[in-house]
């Protein structure tokens, strides 16, 4: 499931992952990508990781679909978790996007929030 947090304003999207993603979780966000690009901005995504596990094959491939179709649109990605994967995941991204990319463990959560601020 993805959840929409409640600092989302201006060119800020915070989400929380728990447990696996699917497709409609992926779709959710799209509309909110195109409301910040329409508005002349590059998004900065506040992605936390909590208890998640993954994404299902339709998930993936949303996820894919939307990265690929926006991958100059992104300012700066932090990635919460508390997971060697998921620090893993962050390297993996790098080279597919213009963004600049952080992890944060769980315990980093306030500097992570500041750096999307910033």
């Amino acid at each position: 499931m993805l959840q929409i947090l409640d600092f989302t304003r201006g060119n800020i999207i915070a989400t929380k992952a728990d447990g696996i993603l699917r497709e409609e979780d992926m779709e959710r966000i799209h509309p909110l990508i195109h409301s910040i690009i329409d508005s002349g901005q590059k998004v900065r995504w506040y992605f936390e990781m909590d208890r998640f596990t993954g994404w299902d094959a339709e998930g993936l491939w949303e996820d894919l679909k939307i990265d690929l179709k926006h991958v100059n649109d992104y300012e700066r990605i932090a990635m919460v978790g508390e997971k060697k994967w998921q620090d893993w995941m962050t390297q993996l991204m790098k080279p597919f996007t213009s963004a600049e990319i952080k992890y944060f463990d769980l315990t980093e959560r306030e500097t992570a929030i500041a750096w999307m601020r910033k």
